[in-house]
């Protein structure tokens, strides 16, 4: 398989997953199956981009469609997981305002021939690159991400399970622990956009320089 086609299969994953924890409704079987597709999206995430490293098929469109992968599967757990009702509703919607933010920097940067990720990255600083490119951290963001959406089926799960096999107190104390692993997530989030922001704003501004002048040719 090509790295594009590993990327799309991670996102039918993802899907497939979802629809097991939507419509299998009080069977632990399908949870159980639903866990284990949603740990195979995010683990396909690496595959992909070892592919393209060790076969050489790194591309500049083959980057765009794994952060274009990455955001379908961020926005498909949590908007479900908020449909669902286990977290608030602002999660998906930071993430998306995160996700069209960057992606919207790093498309400006494309245009002058610079990528997301690899050699000709648009992020130029150690720290940068460190935060937001380096293996460590995107191996430490996809891990994080696999417990948080795992440890959120788990506990749609809990809502199958009768009350009097778990007591109250048990079952807070778990919500609790999603919650701290959501916000965890989050946090990491907007920590890994701090660079692309701060990098990618002389971007924005060439680009308003660019429209400039080229109003100024128009008008005269």
């Amino acid at each position: 398989m090509t790295p594009n086609q590993v990327t799309a299969a991670r996102v039918v994953v993802a899907f497939a997953a979802v629809a097991l924890f939507t419509f299998a409704v009080n069977m632990l079987a399908a949870d159980a199956l639903a866990i284990f597709l949603t740990i195979a999206a995010i683990a396909l995430d690496g595959v992909d981009g070892y592919l393209a490293r060790t076969r050489k098929m790194a591309t500049p469109l083959g980057a765009q469609f794994d952060i274009l992968g990455d955001r379908v599967v961020e926005y498909l757990f949590f908007t479900f997981f908020a449909v669902s009702g286990l977290i608030s509703l602002w999660v998906p919607v930071l993430f998306f305002l995160r996700g069209t933010m960057t992606d919207f920097l790093r498309s400006l940067a494309a245009r002058t021939g610079r990528t997301g990720f690899g050699r000709n990255s648009m992020l130029e600083t150690w720290w940068g690159r460190g935060l937001v490119a380096s293996r460590a951290s995107r191996a430490a963001y996809a891990v994080l991400k696999c417990i948080c959406f795992c440890y959120l089926g788990l506990l749609l799960s809990l809502e199958h399970v009768p009350a009097a096999w778990l007591a109250a107190t048990a079952r807070h104390w778990l919500v609790a622990g999603g919650q701290a692993l959501v916000a965890a997530t989050v946090i990491f989030c907007i920590v890994r956009a701090v660079p692309v922001i701060w990098e990618g704003r002389r971007y924005l501004a060439a680009g308003d320089k660019a429209s400039s002048s080229v109003a100024i040719q128009v008008t005269r």
